[in-house]
This record gives structure tokens, sequence and C-alpha cells, in this order.
């Protein structure tokens, strides 16, 4: 999967992203999560540091990078004792994702910092410290009123790596992107023997093999996403980088969507039961009380009318329970609380053509 926008089209969508900005300067912050993805050695770190450069210049937006690498502890990818403790690496993850939320709950609502008392907190404060991104965490006004981009730069070689910082832009509402880069394992291998502190090959190696690209055709919510080729050298002022941002800001995401039509789907199938099983019940009440009337020597020619009362109760009763128009009963249950009242009424109509 490559999106290959033209020119014009990134700079139509950088356009419109200055004039909201320019629009917004008064609000409050938009924030938006590109994560960097990709191989050892792919050129992610390098890519994340140039952004971070160029973006407050052009088009004018506040840019912070999170390298992972230096926000999880060595210690954590140090081997364990057999056992069912979670490894340490997927456990600092999940701290780390924690902190980055209590950082976005701060810059979003204006709620307190995490504490000492948050696992990672530390480390992650002192990174976000240099990024300059606490002003703005304390209600900086000139850093609140320009678009935020959170550069969060890791391998992210599993799709449900990227999933869960995905859940973290639909629960506050924000961007999300990827920008995967897209490298050869030789070339990978060449440049990271090159490194100060190169990462093992057979790291490298393992994770070549294990590596989910994007997939728009299962998962809808990688749209916003971009492969490049990292063999050469990629510009920071790529046109297709700079609008996938550019887009992932303009189109934050829907909080929980799917989850709502989830529930309404199911709540609209509940009560298409509820109305199915007390018109069930409500024919049978009919039926009952019918031959009730005519054991009751019930004349022929107001049988008649007694079904056609009985019926048009029936048709009231269930076009109530269809517009959730709870009655007071006993029964907490909808359609049970509907059959008791209309056997109740029914009862009535009956007595009233006996007594006759």
């Amino acid at each position: 999967m490559r999106t290959a926008p033209a020119e014009a089209a990134g700079a139509a969508a950088l356009a419109a992203a200055e004039q909201r900005q320019h629009r917004e300067s008064g609000g409050g912050a938009r924030v938006g999560l590109c994560l960097l993805c990709g191989l050892p050695a792919a050129g992610k770190s390098t890519l994340g540091r140039a952004l971070r450069r160029r973006l407050p210049q052009r088009p004018g937006w506040a840019c912070a990078l999170l390298a992972y690498d230096e926000l999880i502890p060595p210690e954590a990818f140090c081997p364990r004792p057999p056992g069912p403790s979670v490894p340490g690496w997927k456990q600092s993850r999940r701290e780390l994702l924690r902190c980055l939320e209590g950082l976005l709950r701060a810059l979003l609502t204006g709620a307190p910092l995490p504490g000492p008392a948050q696992p990672g907190w530390q480390r992650f404060l002192g990174c976000c410290r240099r990024q300059g991104l606490l002003p703005a965490a304390h209600g900086d006004a000139g850093a609140a009123s320009r678009p935020l981009v959170l550069l969060l730069d890791d391998n992210f070689y599993y799709q449900s790596m990227r999933y869960e910082v995905y859940q973290l832009a639909r629960k506050y509402s924000l961007g999300f992107c990827q920008l995967f880069l897209e490298c050869p394992v030789e070339c990978c291998l060449q440049r990271n023997r090159l490194r100060s502190d190169p990462v093992p090959e057979q790291t490298i190696q393992l994770m070549a093999r294990k590596i989910e690209m994007p997939d728009l055709r299962k998962n809808t919510w990688e749209q916003h996403s971009l492969i490049l080729s990292s063999s050469d050298c990629i510009s920071e002022d790529d046109e297709q980088i700079m609008s996938l941002l550019a887009t992932a800001l303009e189109n934050p995401e829907r909080p929980n969507e799917e989850d709502r039509e989830q529930k309404e789907a199911a709540r609209a199938i509940c009560a298409a039961s509820a109305v199915h099983q007390a018109d069930q019940a409500c024919r049978r009440a009919i039926s009952e009380a019918m031959q009730d009337a005519k054991g009751k020597n019930v004349l022929p020619s107001e049988m008649k009318s007694l079904a056609e009362e009985l019926n048009k109760l029936k048709a009231e009763f269930l076009e109530d329970l269809r517009q959730g128009k709870t009655l007071k009963t006993q029964y907490s249950d909808p359609a049970t609380s509907v059959i008791s009242s209309f056997q109740h009424e029914a009862t009535n109509i009956v007595n009233k053509y006996i007594l006759k």
C-alpha cells in the first residue's frame, strides 16, 4: 500500500491546515500523533530529528520527538528468569503509553501532570522538558494555539503496537498517521555496523521477518499511512510527508465511533426482540380473552367489536414499546411490563362485554 499524492494536493492540504491554524489561533491545542516505523537503522531517527527542526519553521507547528530508545531503559531488554512475569520491554512500553496519556491529558484539558509515582515518568519528564512541552502543558497560550505534532520514533513492527497508540488518538480525538520507512535488510545491517552502539544483527533479521506493514484492506484505522523507501535520504520537506501530517491534523479520529455503532445496533436488536416477544404474548392473551368471552355467552355480533378493541389496544401498547415509553409497573423488563399491563387492560375490556 503506497500513497503518492501530487505536489498540488500536498500544498492544498498544507494551506488548509495553515488557514485553520490562523482561524483558531485563540483555541485549544490540536495534537497529532505520527508514528515513525521501520527496522532499526532504516532512518527513522534521522528523519524525526529533521522534522523536529523543520515543522516549527514550516508551517509553524509545534513539534516534539519522543524516541522509544531513549524513553525505555536499556535494562528492560535484559533477559529475565523463566516464569509468568511480563517481559521488561513490554511492561516499559505500557508505562510509556500511560506517561504519554498523562501528558496529552494535561495538554488538552489542563489536568495536572502525573506525579513521580507513575512508573517511567521521571525519564519521560526529562524528555518533555528538553522538547519544550511542559510550558504548553501548564497553559502557555502561545504554544496551545499552534498545532502540535508528536513524532513517536520506534520500530512498531507489529500492528498491535501501532493500534494501541491509535486507540489513544481516538480516545482524545487526536490526529493519527504512520510514516513507514522501508529499507532492505542488508542496507539496515550495513548502516547499523557504522553505529557507535549497534543493535545485534540477529535482532534486525528477526524483526525483518516479523514486521507487519500497514494494510488498509484489513485495518481502516491505518488509512493515514505513507510508506517511503529509505534506501536513500528522505527530505523532511517531502510534500507527501507534509500532506500526510496536515491531513491527520485536519481529520482527528472520532472517539470510539465503532463502539457507539455496535451499542446502537445491539440496542436496536434488543428493542426489536422485546417488541416481538410482547406481540406474541399479546396475541395469546387476545386469543384466550376471546375464548373466555365466547364461553361467557357474549353475543356473536359483539365478538367482532371485542376483537377490534383488543387488537387496537395491542397496537397502542406495542407502539409505546417501540418508542421506548416506560410503564410504571413492578417489572423492570419493558416487554414483561407491556404484557402485564396489556393483560390487565384486556381483562377490563372483556368484563365490560360480559357484564352488558
